[in-house]
């Protein structure tokens, strides 16, 4: 299910640059034009967290922001680029709220899914760092494929999105999908044999 735009492409990505001239005020216009967007993604992204989880998707979007509004070195392409590295600050807060979470008490016994083809089992906040470590290596075998899955599992997209977002077709990102899916499943539960 795909959301539609929140404002014109061009229109975030116009702020974006202005935003990266230093304009200050653009920082503002953008926040209030891809606010939405960035809840949806937020949503996505947490869910199957656990149901006690002390981050609310407000509060990701929140941090989020303000991670990004760190960025001014960043020339922003366009506005696939922006959410797409919101994606992945998003997919770092929460793997640092799940090393916090798991430093402070062990072993949860929750479930959380990628999608059918792949369940996370055990201690959740180990499985969230195990699949961030997963990640970054399926990063160094295949960035584009890591790319979609942040994409697709941290960031909400949908198969349109995330080829716009990484400038390939459709069937690009739908055969990387199912190939890094398979990959992440034999990483995080290896068979016996």
């Amino acid at each position: 299910m795909s959301s539609p735009p929140v404002a014109p492409p061009e229109d975030i990505t116009r702020l974006l640059a202005q935003w990266s001239d230093g304009d200050a005020e653009s920082l503002d216009r953008v926040l209030v034009l891809v606010y939405s967007e960035l809840q949806r993604m937020a949503a996505a992204a947490m869910r199957g967290e656990r149901r006690d989880h002390t981050l609310e998707p407000t509060a990701l979007v929140h941090e989020a922001f303000m991670r990004l509004a760190k960025l001014r070195e960043i020339r922003w392409d366009d506005r696939a680029h922006f959410f797409g590295t919101a994606a992945r600050v998003m997919r770092r807060i929460l793997v640092d709220h799940a090393r916090r979470h798991r430093a402070a008490k062990r072993g949860s016994g929750a479930k959380e899914q990628l999608d059918d083809a792949l369940m996370l089992t055990n201690d959740q906040a180990g499985e969230i760092e195990r699949l961030d470590d997963a990640l970054k290596d399926l990063e160094r075998l295949d960035p584009r494929q890591s790319r979609v899955v942040e994409l697709r599992y941290f960031g909400g997209f949908s198969v349109s999105e995330t080829a716009e977002a990484l400038d390939v077709s459709p069937i690009t990102v739908k055969r990387d999908w199912a190939v890094a899916r398979a990959w992440l499943q034999d990483y995080m539960h290896p068979s016996d044999d």
